[in-house]
């Protein structure tokens, strides 16, 4: 017989400069995410199925006002779209789905390779974003009834944990599980990526402040990170193959051919962050952050990209905060400068953001 957990989702006012609670409502199963629009003032919960609630203008009361069956397993994100009254969701059923808020109705389905952890929407162009747990960001196309693939791409080696589409700009970031951030403009066509690496831990919430351009970033560690968007980063370079080091021409270990031929032992391959090049140990025996390139923390570099790399360029383009507990969602709010995140440790806490975002 399956355990029944009574959950309950608790609705805090402010007055005074304090926080009370308003409502309680308890759900047949727990809530694994939600949406709130505070136009239509509709709650939109994921659980092991889809509800929606509506609350009245002084927030004390919540009323139950539909039930989606839209997935066979937990639903992982939920997204509501006023401007087209869409209802958007995925599951660990692998099934993206989205209905009709007004009628209920389920409109399409597209089936993913692997669950979703990560769903952003464009209005304009009607495109979605979905994030997978593969480490894949899919672009869909959808219509009333039916969607269209539109590409995919792929920058991650962990699973994607947090998406966030600016419309203006159009760009997408993507966070994931290995730790870094992915900028990929998409609005200027041109497949540019560009790495931000400033986490010791997964990336578990995106939030971006488009009238500042800076880019919140929190993480499993705890740390948020401001990150300054409004200059010019630089894309990372490929990594070179070679089977010797491309300075000294050491042979790397397994390059047999030559270690017989010079009578040297192989070294181990290593990369410079900066140039991409396959250099030995003792020619990347250096450190540098390089902030432009979105390493924050100092990497390897080999010798001559280290000379090459100036106090100017290691400037600092974001700055670090420790919010003291283990992150798992984070929301912020332009109108107000207040960032909301929520811990491992069950605490919600309130931030005021405009000493920093501005």
């Amino acid at each position: 017989k399956r355990k029944k957990y009574s959950i309950t989702i608790t609705v805090l006012l402010r007055d005074s400069g304090q926080y009370w609670p308003s409502v309680y409502q308890t759900l047949s199963s727990s809530c694994s995410c939600m949406a709130f629009n505070p136009e239509t003032r509709r709650l939109s919960m994921g659980m092991d199925t889809g509800s929606e609630f509506i609350l009245s203008e002084d927030y004390n009361k919540m009323t139950p006002a539909r039930t989606y069956q839209a997935h066979q397993g937990r639903v992982t994100v939920v997204l509501f779209v006023l401007e087209m009254e869409w209802l958007l969701s995925t599951g660990q059923d692998k099934n993206f789905t989205w209905h009709c808020s007004e009628s209920g109705q389920q409109l399409g389905t597209y089936r993913t390779s692997t669950w979703v952890s990560g769903l952003q929407f464009d209005v304009e162009t009607r495109h979605a974003f979905v994030g997978d747990q593969s480490g894949q960001v899919t672009i869909l196309k959808l219509e009333q009834d039916n969607c269209s693939l539109v590409t995919t791409f792929k920058g991650h080696t962990g699973n994607v944990t947090a998406l966030c589409w600016d419309p203006v700009q159009r760009v997408l970031f993507s966070g994931s599980s290995d730790h870094s951030i992915i900028m990929w403009d998409i609005g200027g066509r041109k497949g540019t990526a560009i790495e931000l690496q400033g986490h010791n831990d997964k990336v578990q919430g995106l939030c971006y402040a488009s009238h500042t351009r800076q880019l919140i970033s929190g993480s499993s560690d705890g740390g948020i990170v401001i990150w300054n968007m409004d200059v010019t980063r630089q894309e990372t370079p490929e990594w070179l193959d070679s089977d010797s080091c491309q300075k000294c021409e050491q042979p790397f270990f397994w390059n047999f051919k030559q270690m017989w031929d010079s009578k040297k032992i192989g070294l181990r391959q290593h990369h410079c962050r900066k140039c991409g090049q396959a250099v030995c140990g003792k020619c990347s025996s250096k450190r540098s952050t390089i902030p432009l390139m979105g390493f924050e923390f100092e990497v390897r570099v080999c010798d001559s990209c280290y000379e090459s790399i100036t106090d100017e360029d290691r400037a600092p383009t974001a700055t670090f905060h420790d919010s003291k507990h283990s992150i798992v969602y984070m929301h912020y709010e332009p109108t107000t400068g207040n960032l909301l995140t929520s811990g491992t440790d069950k605490v919600v806490k309130l931030w005021d953001m405009t000493p920093v975002v501005s």
